[in-house]
């Protein structure tokens, strides 16, 4: 212990060297609890409200050595950083400014950690609000190397056999031979599920079209009229929110394009092109517009319908044994 004496007051300051005299370690000295670590780490989320629900995304890290950050995904849109999670017993609240909600306010959530669960609310910009759950999101890492099946066409140039609509507002049909949305309406997705896979897929965008590619209903990989811009997460290549692809490969609007992706727990390959613009990266969690947040579980493909008209043709899965 060492004391120092200024302006008439005794000051003492305990050195690591004190610590260790007394018995203590030195680094319970340098160091002291995180308010709110136990919340680090990736959450799958479900909102309710009323008699629906959609999935959502939590991210918390460590920033320094004791602020929790984090990134966030609501029902749509892409993932938005957090800037602070503040933390008090065992409670926490974090806010983010608008991003497609209606509302000019900020979103609040507000919860509860208990039993290694989140629990909460969710207030929206516009006021609205609802309640939620979250349970950790799996690792999905894999041991062992994929042993692949055999390659199965997803579309067979005809109809629309092994696929479905949520809702009745469909604008896809089959015209000559392509599998064509006409216009803003429905999502298309596979009946069948998927755990992990290779897939090709050759589609077609038109001016300012805008589309996208759910990897088992969950990670959306983009689709759209983006020749010549910068690469980003939100443009072709990418995965929507998380990922950006090294280069722009895309070619320009009206031109079929093609798509080899590989997917195997959390990691993906993207070859958009011939061009490998995403190597063997690791997609943090569910993009917005996901069909759920169960990521430990099979998914289908799902192809965006609700924004522009899309042309695709060629779609090839071959799937893990």
């Amino acid at each position: 212990m060492r004391r120092f004496a200024a302006l008439g007051l005794a000051i003492s300051i305990t050195t690591p060297a004190d610590a260790h005299s007394r018995g203590a370690p030195v680094a319970a000295v340098a160091s002291a609890a995180i308010p709110g670590e136990e919340m680090i780490g990736r959450w799958d989320i479900t909102v309710t409200r009323g008699s629906r629900t959609h999935p959502s995304w939590l991210e918390v890290k460590l920033s320094g050595n004791r602020t929790l950050v984090g990134s966030f995904v609501s029902g749509g849109g892409s993932a938005r950083p957090v800037a602070k999670v503040t933390y008090a017993g065992n409670g926490f609240r974090f806010a983010i400014p608008p991003q497609w909600e209606r509302g000019d306010g900020d979103m609040v959530i507000e919860g509860t950690f208990a039993n290694d669960k989140l629990t909460g609310t969710i207030t929206e910009p516009d006021g609205s609000s609802g309640s939620f759950s979250a349970v950790r999101a799996p690792a999905l890492v894999r041991r062992t190397a994929p042993r692949w099946g055999a390659p199965v066409a997803l579309f067979n140039g005809r109809d629309l056999a092994g696929w479905r609509t949520p809702d009745a507002n469909s604008k896809w049909q089959v015209i000559d031979g392509i599998l064509t949305n006409t216009g803003s309406g429905a999502n298309l997705i596979t009946t069948p599920t998927y755990t992990d896979f290779k897939l090709h897929v050759e589609f077609r965008v038109p001016k300012n079209g805008n589309s996208g590619i759910y990897l088992r209903g969950r990670h959306e990989l983009q689709v759209e009229d983006s020749h010549g811009m910068e690469p980003l997460s939100t443009h072709t290549g990418g995965v929507y929110g998380f990922l950006v692809p090294n280069e722009n490969a895309a070619r320009r609007a009206g031109e079929w394009q093609t798509y080899d992706v590989t997917l195997i727990g959390r990691r993906v390959t993207v070859v958009l092109n011939g061009r490998t613009v995403i190597a063997d990266q690791t997609i943090p969690g569910i993009t917005g517009g996901a069909l759920d947040s169960n990521e430990g579980e099979p998914g289908p493909i799902y192809l965006q319908g609700d924004h522009t008209a899309v042309e695709y043709r060629k779609i090839v899965l071959t799937p893990v044994r």
